[in-house]
């Protein structure tokens, strides 16, 4: 929700009740079932490509999608989904600092009269002018070192740290790195979708950066 406000995204949920509107999520789920977890062993003795972790997963399932439904024609417009889509462009791009921002975690505390705000059995100081007012405290989840203050939506300074015995949010979870592919024998659908996605990722090079600055 606080990505989705930041980045000006509006969240439309359908109305209970009423399923018409998630006729389109639900093909493309019945897509990537029919597609791509069939192509997932069920367990040991399975066909399929057996997967170790949710890395592994994601990666592969980036891949499927960059590589294979986002190319493929619709029946129904007529045009690849990334075709249909890149016909919007030019797209407004958000800043760096922007994005980073959206994806930070805030939570919501009242000032004590000390000018302490307390997160999760850290305390911190903040400007004593914002006593007695609930403000939103915006962090990265795996430093909380660092914590920006907003008060009424505007920018309130900093929050110092005054006691820090907790270093990340507790239900922060570190990304598991993704593990290199698992030789098999055979034919690996998957494998040859992640060779495709990976090539591709590792053409995409800023030549005009490479090449310097003109000469005069």
């Amino acid at each position: 929700m606080r990505a989705c406000a930041r980045l000006g995204i509006k969240l439309v949920h359908s109305a209970p009740g009423r399923p018409q509107g998630r006729g389109k999520i639900e093909r493309f789920f019945r897509t990537v079932n029919g597609e791509f977890t069939v192509e997932i062993a069920a367990g040991d003795g399975q066909p399929g490509r057996k997967v170790d972790s949710l890395a592994e997963m994601n990666r592969l399932f980036t891949a499927w999608v960059e590589n294979v439904y986002h190319r493929r024609v619709h029946s129904e417009t007529g045009m690849a989904p990334l075709a249909r889509w890149m016909a919007g462009a030019p797209f407004p791009v958000p800043s760096p600092g922007d994005l980073a921002d959206a994806f930070r975690w805030g939570e919501y505390r009242t000032v004590a009269k000390t000018g302490l705000v307390s997160l999760h059995g850290n305390r911190y100081q903040v400007d004593p002018s914002l006593a007695g007012r609930k403000v939103e405290l915006v962090f990265d989840p795996f430093d909380l070192s660092f914590l920006r203050v907003r008060s009424e939506g505007k920018d309130a300074g900093t929050a110092q740290p005054f006691q820090v015995s907790r270093h990340s949010h507790p239900k922060a979870r570190p990304e598991v790195p993704a593990e290199p592919p698992v030789p098999t024998t055979g034919i690996d659908y998957l494998a040859l979708v992640d060779a495709r996605h990976t090539a591709e990722l590792a053409g995409k090079v800023n030549y005009s950066a490479l090449a310097g600055p003109e000469e005069p």
